[in-house]
């Protein structure tokens, strides 16, 4: 982790869905950290329950199941202005259950898997499109998941 660079370009907030602030150990320090050069703003990652993220994936993607993480990007904005203004980038919802789950069966702690899940969509939120893009999305995720010592699958 010391070859990471500290950043003040990506701010990282961690709610529960309700936009209520819930602890999430070092996930927004390490997210800041790992974060391409691209990621200037600011970013809330949602940890909701498994049914939440049903109900999610089924409104806003029309599948009645339970996916490990969503990316709401934000609507394209002008610049925000003023002392201390960020561009807001959007949100990143992630199911602690299936996160759980899927931890256990990698053999990751849930910091693990919270931290893969927030890299992959602020990916997303970038525009990186890992079902268009040739391997592109896949290969920058592996690198920064490298770089930071998170394990790589």
């Amino acid at each position: 982790m010391s070859r990471l660079r500290p950043s003040t370009r990506l701010r990282v907030a961690v709610t529960d869905g309700r936009g209520r602030h819930k602890p999430a150990g070092t996930l927004p320090l390490w997210l800041a950290r790992v974060a391409p050069r691209a990621a200037v703003g600011v970013v809330v990652v949602a940890l909701v329950g498994d049914r939440k993220m049903r109900d999610l994936n089924s409104r806003f993607r029309a599948t009645d199941q339970i996916t490990d993480v969503l990316s709401f990007p934000a609507d394209p904005a002008p610049v925000p202005t003023g002392p201390g203004a960020a561009r807001f980038l959007g949100d990143i919802v992630i199911a602690t259950g299936r996160a759980a789950r899927q931890a256990r069966a990698a053999h990751l702690t849930e910091q693990q898997e919270w931290r893969r899940l927030a890299l992959h969509g602020l990916l997303h939120l970038l525009g990186h499109d890992h079902e268009r893009d040739d391997g592109r999305m896949r290969r920058l995720e592996r690198r920064l998941q490298r770089r930071s010592g998170l394990p790589v699958d």
